[in-house]
């Protein structure tokens, strides 16, 4: 090892936990293997603890498991623990997690905590409960020919100076239909600002296949024939992100994105909408809309 190195390794080991704490999450524990001073360091909760959100055990106090802080006998434990298990808060309405790579807030808001327009008409929706869910009930769309959801988050929630991704979170319950029409209109950004809203094809090769085509769509509780150019003059903007599948068996689309400025203030809100089509949709169960950091690098972080 060089003489740099050497020096490095002869600082004292707070001087050495502070390095350690620059570097971040992933960093630090590539570090752990320079020696066995790194290793103690990046170990230690005085460079977790920078890690965590400064509010973390006011989050935890909001949990339904409260107590979980008396579980872990170091800080880095507690901090894979919210990486990897997220838990819920506030009436179990919400999910809350870090990103590994950053330590950033992640959230999940339920299905009962978004507004779905006629959500508690059991003719069009359905609440039930899905195995692998974060949360108890998951809202399943029977039929609707008028899809509006929307969820509001504080800005004060999220991590400061972070882009932000939101995703709409979802699943096919007998397989979905009428979503191959039109594109749903999304977007994200402050609670009443004029936002951006691209769409997004839930079947996005079958959706695109279509956009200029006629087609066939039922219309009221009828059904009727015609023919319709669509967005031949001013097509909407699409979003180049299909669904994809999540690691825990879901679904997700993309929203949109917001840059949560140090000291924002307000509501950031979401939106997923089909409301111009009136062709009828169905199949699809929602279990929330997650809100995380958009800028992740590469790789996995291992405890």
């Amino acid at each position: 090892m060089g003489s740099r190195g050497l020096d490095l390794l002869a600082l004292p080991e707070d001087c050495i936990e502070n390095f350690v704490s620059l570097s971040g999450p992933r960093d630090t524990c590539r570090l752990s293997v320079i020696s066995s001073r790194f290793r103690s360091a990046a170990e230690s909760d005085a460079v977790w603890q920078k890690y965590l959100p400064p509010d973390y055990r006011s989050i935890i106090a909001r949990s339904t498991d409260s107590s979980m802080l008396k579980r872990f006998s170091s800080l880095k434990d507690l901090y894979f623990s919210l990486c990897d298990n997220p838990i819920l808060i506030d009436g179990a309405k919400l999910s809350f997690s870090l990103d590994k790579s950053t330590g950033k807030k992640c959230y999940m808001l339920s299905a009962r905590n978004l507004v779905i327009v006629w959500g508690d008409t059991p003719w069009y929706w359905k609440w039930t409960s899905e195995p692998e869910c974060r949360f108890g009930e998951v809202a399943e769309l029977i039929q609707v020919c008028w899809l509006e959801i929307r969820g509001k988050i504080s800005a004060s929630l999220l991590s400061p100076a972070t882009f932000y991704s939101a995703y709409l979170v979802f699943t096919s319950a007998t397989g979905t239909y009428g979503f191959d029409y039109r594109p749903l209109e999304v977007s994200m950004g402050p609670a009443g600002a004029e936002s951006p809203t691209p769409s997004v094809y839930l079947d996005a090769g079958k959706g695109r296949r279509q956009r200029y085509q006629t087609g066939r769509r039922r219309i009221g509780l009828g059904s009727r024939m015609f023919m319709s150019v669509m967005q031949m003059q001013a097509p909407m903007p699409v979003v180049e992100s299909d669904p994809r599948e999540r690691k825990d068996g879901w679904f997700e689309i993309e929203l949109g994105e917001f840059f949560n400025k140090e000291g924002e203030e307000g509501e950031i809100e979401m939106s997923v909408l089909e409301i111009k089509g009136g062709n009828w949709k169905g199949g699809i169960i929602v279990q929330g809309i997650e809100i995380r950091p958009k800028d992740k690098r590469g790789g996995e972080l291992s405890g």
